[in-house]
């Protein structure tokens, strides 16, 4: 039988989370003040994930089914009672059931899926998903640090620039649900091309 575990989770759209990367996050609303102060007297953990944007129920939104965990690494509590703080990535999880709770967050059973081990990309997708990063950083006016990011491993360069992409929720969500490192590398090459040509105003879109 697989083990579950119980998770408070944080639905924010647009924000993903890989595991063994990071995630600033500003939290400012009285229930995900109460989540942070909940996680840090239990396991640090606080769990990301999308809602549905077609959900009907602007208040508890459906969800995506999958989404990452992560550890509070470091955090900074305000005077007003905001906090500013950094998840580190754990692992993704599959939502099981959404949890009956008397919290005012969300709480969900949930199991962990292991982290691949090890993964690396062929020179030419390595060097594909360079190229295409830089058109499309260049095509933006975005500020990079190429010899940086040279020197960052596949995992990391992978998953880092999903992470940050500015494509919508169904892309973001099919980026973190890619089967293995190669295909979401070749998954973020097509995005950043079909992004590439056209203007600002379209959004990119997985079905």
């Amino acid at each position: 039988m697989t083990e579950t575990t119980r998770l408070s989770i944080f639905p924010l759209p647009g924000a993903l989370l890989f595991p063994q990367l990071h995630l600033p996050l500003h939290i400012f609303e009285p229930r995900y003040r109460a989540m942070v102060s909940d996680a840090m007297a239990r396991d640090r953990r606080i769990a990301m994930i999308q809602p549905r944007p077609d959900s009907e129920d602007a208040d508890t939104p459906d969800l995506f089914e999958i989404g990452c965990v992560g550890r509070i690494a470091e955090v900074e509590a305000l005077d007003d009672g905001r906090y500013n703080l950094i998840l580190q990535g754990l692992s993704l999880f599959r939502v099981r059931r959404e949890l009956v709770v008397t919290t005012p967050f969300r709480q969900v059973e949930a199991e962990l899926l292991p982290v691949a081990e090890d993964e690396t990309l062929s020179l030419g997708a390595r060097a594909s998903l360079e190229m295409e990063s830089r058109r499309f950083a260049e095509a933006h006016g975005y500020s990079v640090d190429w010899k940086s990011v040279g020197r960052l491993d596949d995992v990391s360069l992978v998953n880092g620039v999903a992470q940050i992409a500015p494509f919508d929720v169904a892309a973001k969500q099919a980026l973190l649900e890619a089967p293995d490192l190669a295909t979401r590398a070749e998954m973020l090459v097509q995005l950043m091309q079909f992004f590439g040509r056209h203007d600002g105003e379209d959004r990119v879109t997985l079905q």
